[in-house]
């Protein structure tokens, strides 16, 4: 296990995905890598200004998007509350977030709306459903991008982090398959946070972890995937995921970084092998990579992160929390903490949220 004491892991976490977001403001969203190098260079390596025709144009250099505006909610939820609140979450998104909204993508904090809060925005504010019936179809990494600051949390908690992050994922999307990547990726970063190593092990300890109920995954192998002997039961149901596949990718992720033979090169062509666009399933392997590979080195993994194009900008807070959950809030270099606007409000907030994380669960 990593010798960072835990509020250094859940700190570095926290800001992690904060530097993330930042980082991907300016150059978010070019699949056409030409036209990235034509505007940014060969290598970015600081946070920049969004370009006039792009998206997020008119923010600054070191601001956040409108995920991290979510984030930073969710954060101050928790920190406010003890933990997660899911009556208070909701009310924030209904009195600071809905009203800056007009339904359109390019339209609020950050200056660009994503699909899953347009729908919720929708279905809450012009179809005045309840909360629980506004969720939608987005297959995308958003409810990953608020619910990492609950798997912080509650890192020692694993049943409490999966019912929890399950619970708020739902608010933005339904689909299954979705919210067990999502709940997946969660423990993953409780682990972290824990201090075990992103590896070839980690997996096997989340699989532990499903056979003894605390996550909702079903599974049918022994220990070690082996499978199940004739008259062997059919284990019951842990919960409501059909399969721990989600569970495995990082393992073999983790494999692929170590494994001598298996060379991306440079590490920001993972964006190339993993696919470029939004999708959760393009997304979580390249930041299990990029996090396994870079394990100590925050600054190559988030600089990796968003030079390669795409959705560079969640590729980038999902690698940043799962790097600097590795690396501790200490091991992330200054710039990046001071470059951001607010830094030290955001420092605080952090701070309190990872004070919290010794709490009595």
């Amino acid at each position: 296990m990593s010798g960072k004491n835990i509020q250094d892991r859940a700190a570095g976490a926290i800001m992690g995905a904060f530097i993330g977001d930042a980082l991907g403001l300016g150059p978010h969203w070019y699949y056409n890598l030409a036209e990235l190098r034509r505007d940014y260079g060969d290598w970015i390596d600081d946070y920049t200004d969004p370009k006039p025709d792009r998206y997020h144009a008119g923010l600054k250099a070191g601001q956040l998007s409108q995920a991290g505006f979510i984030l930073a909610l969710m954060v101050r939820s928790l920190v406010d509350h003890g933990g997660y609140n899911a009556e208070d979450f909701c009310r924030r998104m209904d009195e600071e977030l809905f009203p800056l909204l007009d339904g359109t993508p390019a339209s609020g904090p950050g200056g660009y709306t994503s699909q899953s809060i347009r729908e919720a925005w929708r279905r809450r504010v012009q179809q005045k459903l309840p909360w629980g019936q506004t969720g939608g179809h987005a297959d995308t990494t958003e409810a990953i991008e608020r619910t990492l600051a609950i798997a912080v949390r509650y890192a020692l908690d694993p049943a409490r982090l999966a019912a929890a992050v399950a619970e708020n994922t739902v608010l933005t999307q339904t689909d299954e398959t979705v919210i067990s990547m999502t709940v997946a990726y969660a423990a993953v970063l409780g682990l972290l946070v824990q201090g075990h190593a992103l590896d070839t092990e980690l997996s096997g300890k989340l699989m532990e972890l499903v056979k003894s109920g605390e996550l909702p995954f079903h599974a049918v192998t022994r220990d070690n995937l082996q499978p199940p002997r004739p008259g062997d039961p059919d284990p019951p149901r842990a919960g409501r995921f059909a399969s721990p596949d989600a569970l495995l990718t990082p393992s073999y992720t983790a494999a692929a970084a170590a494994d001598p033979e298996i060379r991306i090169e440079p590490a920001w062509k993972v964006s190339i092998v993993y696919g470029m666009p939004c999708a959760i399933y393009h997304q979580l392997p390249a930041a299990y990579y990029l996090s396994a590979r870079f394990c100590n080195d925050f600054e190559s993994a988030v600089l990796h992160a968003v030079n390669g194009g795409g959705q560079n900008q969640a590729r980038a807070i999902l690698t940043g929390a799962l790097t600097g959950a590795q690396t501790g809030f200490s091991g992330i270099p200054w710039r990046f903490i001071a470059g951001l606007e607010k830094a030290d409000d955001l420092g605080k907030l952090v701070a309190d949220l990872a004070a919290k994380v010794r709490s009595p669960l």
